[in-house]
């Protein structure tokens, strides 16, 4: 991938937008369909870029991060220890305490409904002032 030509002085969803566009492969695609779910999910989440170029979506803390490797679009939670995961999607950085991911490579398809879901749930975890999700199940 080519060095973006981003300005810091950008606001984030420009930046993301357009490393959406310099990927120009599926691996933009991935990111911008992820991007759209996230938005579906959550209106008023906030984009940030951070760490010299991660696209980053939060509401009242960080949902996760999205990063492009060569291989694969890797969303990460930052607090994806904490969440219900009925539908599998965590596949990836799963022997941490705090974080999940989602590694996504070429031709493979996130269930919808339940990234939405998953979304919700780290923003409602954000909001409930709580690290971790009670061991109680709730009926």
């Amino acid at each position: 991938m080519k060095k973006s030509d981003a300005s810091p002085d950008q606001p984030a969803s420009e930046l993301i937008s357009k490393r959406i566009a310099e990927l120009g492969d599926w691996r933009g695609e991935t990111l911008g369909r992820i991007r759209k779910l996230i938005k579906q999910a959550d209106p008023d989440v906030v984009e940030e870029w951070k760490w010299m170029g991660t696209p980053v979506w939060s509401h009242g803390g960080i949902i996760c991060t999205g990063e492009s490797y060569k291989d694969k679009v890797k969303l990460t939670f930052a607090k994806g220890a904490s969440l219900p995961d009925p539908a599998s999607l965590f596949n990836s950085s799963l022997d941490g305490n705090m974080r999940r991911a989602i590694d996504i490579f070429e031709g493979e398809e996130v269930d919808e409904a339940a990234f939405k879901a998953l979304v919700l749930q780290a923003v409602a975890l954000n909001g409930s002032g709580k690290s971790k999700a009670s061991k109680k199940a709730k009926s």
